[in-house]
């Protein structure tokens, strides 16, 4: 070892703590100023491990086997101040002696820039979890108003064109009754009622791979092929209203509420577009959405009717009754038939 450039280390490194310990014993021989701060001026021995809590002298006399400083982080006190320090540990030797040179240097200021970066960084990613959770929520709501093709064209250019669909069917529900149960019943219970029955209507229609277009006030509207085209459309769509009824007359043995709707199921051509500019609702206007009203309209309770052309592009498995010629206002006359089951459902 170099005593002179070691002599000149101990006078030239202000700031860094400087130490020669025994390379057998770890006995601590000769420190500096700065070290001396740190760690105190004992009158007796004082040994690296006493010193150091985290020295490891087995990891030590592999690191220097390997000819690597046995590098390691420890705390000190500066003052009332504790501060963190940087240690690295090499040998040197000269003729029969070992030594260890000891070096810290005090980086407390890179560990509270470093905890002050990683504390940024984790509001920064709690800020982006928050933003994507209230994007995913955004997202849902819009989607709950319009289909995913619509909202796909709107977030990508503001805006979306009015489209028209020729192959598309409509659902029209509405609740018989349903005034004269919101004064006599408890509303906020028929509330409730009434969103757990739309609810299901939701899971229902998801499950034939239509959508709910809206609802208003008890009347639910459902459709089929406007977000992909299907050939199946109106099949998709006569499975919903069989299914809702189905589900219906269930629930209506175990509650004391009956409810009983009335549906009519179109396929006419229709225009659907965003309308609002601070409140967008998604809608379809046309011959399919009126015929699918003024059905659902003549239907009793608990049926479902459709005209001629709606019962042609139903497959085989379903099963219709005919109700005969009926003039509907502004179609004329209409052979009507009411939709009564199917043979896979």
């Amino acid at each position: 070892m170099n005593l002179e450039r070691f002599n000149e280390l101990l006078l030239k490194s202000i700031g860094v703590g400087l130490a020669v310990a025994d390379a057998g014993t770890f006995e601590i021989l000769v420190t500096n100023d700065c070290w001396d701060d740190w760690f105190g001026r004992g009158d007796k021995s004082a040994f690296l491990p006493e010193v150091f809590p985290e020295f490891d002298a087995e990891r030590l006399e592999k690191r220097l086997a390997a000819e690597k400083p046995y590098l390691l982080d420890v705390a000190a006190s500066s003052g009332k101040r504790k501060i963190s320090l940087a240690a690295k540990i090499s040998r040197h030797s000269r003729n029969d002696l070992s030594v260890l040179m000891v070096e810290c240097q005090n980086v407390t200021k890179i560990k509270e820039m470093e905890y002050m970066i990683q504390s940024y960084s984790s509001m920064v990613e709690k800020q982006n979890r928050e933003l994507r959770r209230e994007k995913e929520r955004v997202e849902k709501v819009l989607l709950n108003i319009m289909p995913k093709t619509i909202y796909d064209e709107w977030k990508q250019f503001g805006v979306t064109a009015p489209q028209r669909y020729d192959n598309v069917s409509i659902l029209m529900l509405d609740f018989a009754g349903f005034t004269d149960m919101a004064v006599t019943e408890d509303p906020p219970a028929l509330i409730s009622e009434l969103n757990d029955i739309f609810t299901s209507f939701d899971r229902i229609v998801e499950q034939f791979g239509c959508e709910r277009l809206k609802t208003v006030g008890d009347a639910y509207i459902a459709v089929s092929g406007i977000s992909e085209a299907s050939p199946d459309h109106a099949s998709n769509i006569a499975a919903v209203a069989l299914r809702v009824l189905h589900f219906l007359d269930r629930r209506n043995v175990t509650h004391h509420q009956t409810w009983r709707c009335r549906m009519g199921l179109a396929s006419a051509p229709v225009v659907g577009s965003i309308v609002g500019v601070q409140k967008y609702v998604y809608d379809l206007f046309g011959p399919g959405m009126n015929l699918a009203a003024r059905l659902e309209s003549l239907a009793e309770p608990m049926q479902i009717l459709m005209h001629e052309e709606f019962r042609k592009l139903l497959d085989r498995s379903f099963v219709a009754k005919e109700i005969g010629p009926t003039v509907i206002r502004g179609f004329g006359e209409k052979t009507v038939f009411e939709l009564v089951g199917s043979d896979e459902l």
